[in-house]
């Protein structure tokens, strides 16, 4: 995990220096292919050994935390780092039901209400924390000195419509993770953008914004990246089958059931594997088509030096014609 830390580290510094705008950390838990699970601490060391980049989650799996501890946490990074923070807010667990039950210890509300009644409460916590009858009846009179004024901006993440309509409802930008769970894209983003409410309480842009996930793998060849790409594929199988385990090294030839091929590709369709002509082409194509405003990366390498080389192709061909913009995530 030490060494997944560090690659993460350098990662935080490549994206600075290669442009990209953004990187977000994701929350896991009881896993060994993934060391985010302390979201909060990878994101005070990256906005460290960065400059420029902005630096959020991708998200907090709100059902685990208390509104107040993420208002403290995220209040605290804003102080350290500025205007260099996001919270990315996802409502699933983000693990297995036992790991969840560990994390939350009691019983926590995972429905779409609650969801939005914890972001209505956060936003207040990252506002001036006026006193009136609705937060005084979220926040029961607390508040978080180390989040009043920060601002901090909120992003609701999802994968169906009922996240969607919840960022639409509450004027914030909309993160579809549309780079495992594709199937409602469209639907999501058409709910986001008929239920945009620029006037809500919690509003913080003027008008709709979709970021989108795809997964990345470029090489020099498109050979070479697609059999980097099996390390992904094996990971995304591996969930599937109930094997976690670390990633592993790329094969020549997947071993896998047809009923899994066929499901792992249905799932990872969004993915840019190639050169980095033909990734910055399909991403292109994948943005035009769904109406995406920016465009967020994930990529899995056994190697944490092809994932860095990947990042590093990427940005340079996307910086001949950057529009949408692209951000890295850790």
């Amino acid at each position: 995990m030490a060494g997944a830390l560090a690659a993460s580290t350098r990662l935080a510094r490549l994206a600075d220096e290669a442009g990209y705008r953004r990187l977000w950390y994701a929350e896991h838990h009881n896993t060994d292919a993934l060391a985010s699970s302390a979201t909060a601490l990878l994101i005070a060391n990256a906005a460290a050994n960065t400059s420029r980049l902005r630096v959020g989650s991708g998200g907090i799996m709100l059902p685990n935390h208390a509104p107040l501890a993420v208002a403290e946490a995220f209040g605290t990074l804003a102080n350290l780092y500025g205007d260099r923070i996001d919270l990315g807010l996802g409502r699933a667990p983000g693990t297995d039901p036992r790991t969840a039950a560990l994390l939350r210890r009691g019983a926590r509300d995972d429905g779409e209400a609650a969801f939005a009644a914890n972001i209505r409460l956060l936003a207040w916590f990252f506002g001036e924390q006026e006193d009136d009858a609705e937060s005084v009846q979220l926040s029961q009179g607390v508040h978080a000195a180390v989040a009043r004024g920060t601002n901090v901006p909120l992003w609701v993440l999802g994968s169906s419509t009922a996240g969607a309509a919840i960022a639409g409802q509450l004027g914030l930008p909309y993160a579809a993770a549309s780079h495992f769970a594709p199937f409602q894209l469209s639907e999501a983003i058409w709910t986001y953008r008929q239920m945009f409410n620029p006037s809500a309480p919690t509003a913080q842009i003027s008008e709709p914004y979709v970021m989108a996930g795809a997964n990345l793998m470029v090489a020099p060849t498109r050979e070479e990246a697609e059999f980097l790409f099996t390390t992904h594929q094996q990971m995304f199988v591996a969930i599937r089958r109930g094997t976690r385990g670390p990633l592993r090294p790329p094969v020549h030839a997947m071993d896998w059931a047809p009923h899994e091929e066929q499901m792992a590709t249905s799932a990872l369709r969004f993915s840019a594997v190639g050169t980095p002509g033909e990734a910055a082409e399909f991403l292109r194509v994948f943005a035009a088509s769904y109406g995406i405003d920016e465009i967020i990366l994930t990529g899995y390498a056994h190697d944490p030096a092809m994932r860095e080389r990947s990042y590093r192709l990427m940005a340079e061909e996307w910086a001949k014609d950057s529009s949408p913009d692209a951000a890295a995530v850790g």
